[in-house]
């Protein structure tokens, strides 16, 4: 690593790839195979650990955003393509939260109040944007983090 704000920078996007795995890609479908979970039951769990993980990742961005500039700022300057993959995830999650949550937790109220008969029979399609946004989130944390790596 050349500089302390590129070994943060790289720090910090494994935390956040580490994090959208662990939780949208193996919690969140498992926790509705295990015995006695029902969907409203899953959906409140859900809403409270994409709450709190959304949370943490607002911000991880920040702090990696402060990290590539501090990188910037040092005598070797961070890639273009690590810039450009770090925007791409920080838009991603901007997009989930301002335009593709409001539709899940509308749709979760719904379940969750008894009026979601025929929410519970099908997939809303808001939840395929959020998962569309985290495979982006993942691919770009990815690349960002390579980028990062062979910058040093």
């Amino acid at each position: 690593m050349s500089t302390l704000g590129a070994a943060l920078a790289t720090a910090v996007t494994l935390i956040w790839l580490g994090m959208v795995v662990a939780i949208s890609f193996l919690e969140a479908p498992l926790k509705f195979t295990a015995p006695g979970v029902t969907l409203p039951i899953g959906l409140a769990i859900g809403r409270k650990v994409f709450r709190a993980l959304n949370s943490i990742e607002a911000a991880l961005a920040v702090v990696l955003v402060v990290a590539l500039a501090l990188d910037g700022s040092m005598s070797n300057h961070t890639p273009l393509a690590v810039w450009v993959a770090s925007g791409i995830a920080i838009l991603a999650l901007i997009i989930q939260l301002v335009a593709v949550r409001p539709g899940l937790t509308k749709r979760s109220n719904e379940v969750l109040a008894g009026d979601g008969t025929q929410a519970q029979d099908s997939r809303s399609h808001a939840h395929f944007y959020y998962v569309g946004f985290e495979v982006l989130k993942v691919i770009a944390l990815i690349v960002g983090t390579v980028g990062l790596l062979m910058h040093g």
